[in-house]
């Protein structure tokens, strides 16, 4: 951690916490995120207890930031993005006071830029009904048992049908899925890029624009503008297409089965765009993990470590700072 840095927390019950710490993982300047119970009355309460909706208390996530690298506002468009903010029950299959939506800010600040992410997103139009998620003052956290920390690299597979099988996955991927009309980015992007994001093509090995980049930079999506990669993580694996031991943030990649050209593979996509990346293999370097991420140049655009902060990716400055833990 880096020892200048001027830690504050926030608070966001989204339903079950579970499903609450993977968005936020993984980002520079976050340094903790954990699952707990708060804004209820009862003390120390067990999750049996605050399940059985008789506590008052909310499953919430807490995350200690760095706000000079990650700012608050970008915590608010992050939390919007994985909950039903309309939905005055609870949060999917998931019933109850328990599971209700809330934003427990801890400062003036922090509660005016709440209530204006809340505005904004009420005049996007972006949900056909009002949003109904509350912004309260912070109250005693109460961390939950070790086994609910982290629990997406704990049980991954139990994780994976909770996400998918209450439909919050469906539900926020489509609502926040980039729109496309074929058209206009027919004339954004090259036949190339084109061909590979939204047809699925790959390009030639050695001829395409970053195999052999040596620049420091994050690569985004071409089309959504999403981090998915950096530099960092980029190493020469001789297959002649860019190649990273891992992402920038797993939450922002999707796998999914292909079986085309006779063969068993993992495609990888982004999140929100929807794009067709590459694949991911199991021969990376062993005391990198072992993955394998083989991208095609066409489906990136680069921005050099000089140009994060001027084009809105600052927060990503930090990963390039010696010392610096993400």
């Amino acid at each position: 951690m880096n020892k200048k840095a001027r830690l504050e927390e926030a608070t966001f019950a989204g339903g079950c916490f579970w499903c609450m710490v993977k968005p936020f993982d993984e980002f520079p300047g976050i340094y903790m995120v954990l699952s707990g119970y708060s804004g209820g009355y009862k003390e120390n309460p067990s999750y049996e207890e605050v399940v059985s909706g008789t506590t008052g208390h909310r499953e919430v996530v807490q995350i200690t930031f760095d706000p000079n690298v990650f700012p608050y506002e970008k915590l608010l468009n992050i939390y919007w993005r994985n909950i039903d903010p309309t939905d005055e029950g609870g949060q999917f299959h998931d019933r109850g006071e328990q599971y209700k939506t809330a934003i427990y800010y801890h400062s003036e600040e922090q509660q005016k830029l709440a209530e204006e992410s809340k505005r904004r997103l009420e005049e996007s139009m972006k949900f056909s009904k009002s949003i109904v998620t509350d912004i309260l003052p912070a109250k005693t956290f109460y961390p939950a048992v070790e086994k609910h920390q982290d629990y997406y690299k704990k049980n991954p597979y139990h994780y994976k049908r909770y996400y998918e099988g209450s439909r919050r996955k469906e539900f926020t991927e489509n609502k926040w899925r980039v729109e496309k009309d074929p058209k206009q980015l027919k004339e954004r992007l090259t036949p190339l890029q084109y061909e590979v994001t939204q047809n699925n093509a790959t390009e030639r090995p050695f001829e395409n624009e970053f195999y052999h980049n040596c620049e420091e930079g994050i690569y985004v999506d071409i089309v959504s503008g999403e981090p998915l990669f950096s530099s960092k993580d980029q190493y020469d694996a001789g297959c002649g297409w860019p190649s990273f031991t891992r992402p920038i943030n797993h939450f922002h990649i999707t796998d999914k089965l292909d079986k085309n050209h006779r063969m068993i593979r993992t495609e990888v996509r982004s999140k929100y765009g929807d794009s067709h990346l590459g694949h991911v293999f199991y021969d990376g370097p062993r005391e990198k993990g072992g993955l394998r991420y083989c991208i095609n140049s066409a489906a990136l655009r680069f921005i050099p470590k000089n140009k994060l902060d001027s084009e809105g990716y600052g927060e990503y400055l930090a990963i390039f700072e010696e010392g610096e833990q993400t």
